[in-house]
């Protein structure tokens, strides 16, 4: 079956199939999180997005294979609380935005930086410091050598919009400018979406809204 983007909170991991890299897709409760294991088909080496929460479903879609690291997008508590759990089962090494790690009460191995690339076997995935919804927020971008490129963008985007910056216009401000100056303007329209919640969407789907994301002010 192909690859849909829908999960569903107890529901089966929707497996995404590229020709290097496996994206298995999971959502778990009670703020419906999205958490992402990526494998390296070449390495078996593997990577989680998000410990979000539920700590034995995240370890039964990692499986006996373990996992080399995980990475939290950024320091909202809904996408952390399953971390310890998971590190104390796997011994990953943890990775976050370095302007977030203070907020993350699970020790950050290695804080990122814009610019900076973390391994998953094989693959390199691109870290894009996106400020606004947090200081810290990253996203990564894993540009398919035999493929169009795919953003784990946290809550940072989403369809429909970036993410919630309550009510701070400066804060979205600093968001939508990073959105459009290190996504938008860098990937094509091909490119696809994997956000913190919700469905998938691409950066084809979204661009024709981003006057109307900037008028509207969120």
């Amino acid at each position: 079956m192909a690859y849909s983007g829908r999960v569903t909170v107890g529901g089966p991991a929707d497996v995404h199939e590229l020709s290097d890299l496996l994206i298995s897709k999971a959502a778990v409760g009670p703020m419906e999180n999205n958490t992402y294991l990526l494998r390296c088909r070449a390495t078996g080496e593997q990577l989680l997005i998000d410990a979000a929460n539920e700590p034995d479903t995240l370890l039964r879609l990692i499986g006996d294979d373990g996992i080399a690291s995980v990475v939290t997008t950024h320091r909202h508590g809904d996408h952390w609380q399953a971390l310890d759990d998971v590190v104390r089962a796997t011994g990953a090494r943890t990775y976050a935005g370095r302007l977030d790690t203070e907020g993350i009460p699970v020790l950050t191995d290695v804080p990122l930086d814009d610019g900076d690339e973390v391994a998953v076997g094989d693959c390199r995935l691109a870290v894009r410091h996106l400020a606004g919804h947090t200081e810290g927020s990253v996203a990564l971008v894993y540009d398919d050598p035999r493929g169009h490129p795919h953003v784990f963008t946290g809550d940072c985007l989403f369809p429909g919009g970036v993410g919630n910056t309550f009510g701070d216009t400066d804060a979205f401000g600093r968001l939508l400018h990073d959105v459009e100056t290190k996504l938008f303007a860098e990937l094509p329209d091909e490119t696809w979406v994997y956000p913190g919640h919700g469905a998938d969407t691409t950066l084809g789907a979204e661009r024709p809204h981003l006057a109307e994301w900037r008028e509207r002010g969120w």
